[in-house]
């Protein structure tokens, strides 16, 4: 990839993808039939629908991102599968979907890739076995067996580690459970399964340090799914990096969880507008983000920003390298446990681009600005670590060498067409 002479323009990208997960497992359950519209067209959400259809569910899709789903009710919906269910390279398909899968009486394995097999399963094994399902993986990891119970045990479950995939996990296994369900959080994550929940009508409250479920009836639902604001942050980080850049991402997902990364931006020095527009469906907040560059300097994230933009740090990072003076990433030790182990991975990256960064446990330190040299740089099987390279590559003089990223491809498990928008902002 050749570095950018400049970036200005507006994109649309696709759905969002924690949100296209949520909204399949649950429709698949309510009893009735609901509706998605815009649903992301990530590989992860693909395995997530696939898995649905193996159980039995009914996931119909119609082109263009539309998709109808009947379900029986929670606990009758899904049935055991006739095979292990492969999760592909997605996390959350295999914890939100195990959770789905408990509070059903049926016998499934989870699976996944060699990625995905080394991503912590306990966390979510724990509190399902607590209601009631037999659960077992493989020294914590995949493949995970659930042996599921159509009467889950409500439960009082304190996360050790703040995961909206957890969470999640445990109000699916709540939704038809004996009793309440309580979830105690060390630290507010994204709460795209309890805003669709309550629009669903489920009894539910909801403080920002617990969350209580009652099981009820639940009503079948209608959302069009906003953009991603993961998939724009790539392209707002890009245009935050050089004075008078400029780009405006369209209709994206502005939930509180999630807006971390223009908090980021915004304290770094560069403009950040936002307009928003009407509510999806009466349940996620949604509109415009126009963010231009300015000179930028070093900030400090903290242990209770990163769960509001854990996804975006990889970018955050190589966006930091052209800021003045020194970015410190704390309480990010969760970045281990993803696709890749991203704090090492980023920080091996960034010294090929000539930065100076250090590594610690929970997180790195940069030391800006530095002029990015070209690369060769590896996405390690990480469709975040990918983008995040291509944002860097674009940052490097258009007059040296192009970087080349090896892996590249691995974008398609979040945002399939990536290469092509990002080619249109700076052509």
């Amino acid at each position: 990839m050749n570095g950018a002479a400049t970036v200005d323009g507006a994109v649309r990208v696709p759905g969002d993808k924690s949100i296209s997960h949520r909204a399949l497992i649950l429709g698949t359950l309510i009893r009735g039939r609901s509706y998605i519209g815009n649903l992301s067209p990530a590989a992860d959400v693909a395995a997530t629908a696939q898995v649905l259809r193996d159980c039995g569910g009914s996931v119909r899709p119609f082109g263009d991102g539309r998709v109808s789903l009947d379900g029986a009710g929670p606990g009758i919906s899904l049935s055991s599968p006739s095979d292990a269910l492969d999760c592909a390279n997605s996390g959350t398909t295999m914890r939100l979907v195990s959770g789905a899968l408990a509070a059903h009486d049926l016998i499934a394995t989870l699976d996944g890739d060699h990625s995905l097999q080394r991503r912590p399963m306990e966390r979510v094994a724990a509190p399902l076995r607590a209601m009631g399902a037999e659960v077992t993986t493989r020294d914590g990891h995949a493949p995970m067996q659930v042996h599921g119970t159509a009467a889950p045990l409500g439960v009082v479950h304190h996360l050790k580690v703040a995961s909206a995939q957890v969470k999640s996990a445990i109000l699916l296994a709540g939704l038809n459970a004996q009793g309440p369900t309580v979830i105690h959080e060390p630290l507010p994550t994204r709460d795209h399964t309890e805003r669709l929940l309550r629009a669903c009508a489920a009894d539910l409250e909801a403080d920002g340090e617990s969350v209580t479920l009652r099981p009820t009836r639940l009503e079948p639902f209608g959302l069009r799914v906003p953009g991603d604001i993961s998939s724009a942050a790539f392209f707002m980080a890009l245009a935050a990096a050089r004075p008078r850049w400029r780009v405006r991402c369209l209709g994206i997902g502005l939930n509180p969880g999630r807006t971390g990364i223009l908090e980021v931006l915004t304290a770094m020095g560069a403009r950040v507008e936002v307009e928003e527009g009407p509510m999806a469906a009466d349940v996620e907040p949604q509109g415009d983000v126009v963010v231009t560059g300015a000179p930028l300097h070093g900030v400090t994230l903290d242990a209770a920003m990163v769960p509001r933009c854990i996804d975006e740090i990889p970018v955050i990072a190589v966006v930091a390298t052209q800021a003045e003076g020194r970015t410190e990433i704390r309480g990010a030790a969760e970045l281990r446990n993803k696709e890749s182990d991203r704090v090492a991975q980023i920080v091996a990256g960034l010294r090929i681009l000539g930065v100076s960064v250090e590594e610690r446990p929970d997180g790195l330190t940069i030391e800006g600005p530095a002029r990015l040299r070209p690369g060769r740089l590896d996405a390690a099987g990480d469709h975040r670590l990918a983008m995040a390279w291509a944002v860097a590559a674009s940052l490097v003089d258009p007059a040296e060498e192009a970087c080349v990223i090896d892996g590249a491809d691995v974008v398609a498990v979040s945002y399939p067409g990536f290469f092509e928008d990002l080619a249109a902002l700076t052509s």
